[in-house]
């Protein structure tokens, strides 16, 4: 009877996390927000900028 109850539990914890809401406000520190702030952010560190790194061939190609 326990792993019934577990399946349950399973089955109403999959379709929560299915059908939450996408715009978590505890996920948004995963977002790389908007362009001026990831160049901001890289050039802080000493990278190169978002411009000159979207603008470089991949090294793939």
């Amino acid at each position: 009877m326990a792993d019934m109850e577990t399946l349950r539990m399973a089955a109403i914890a999959a379709v929560l996390a299915a059908s939450s809401n996408r715009d978590d406000p505890s996920q948004s520190g995963r977002n790389l927000g908007e362009a001026w702030a990831q160049d901001h952010r890289r050039m802080n560190m000493g990278m190169s900028s978002l411009m000159h790194q979207r603008s470089s061939r991949s090294p793939w190609r």
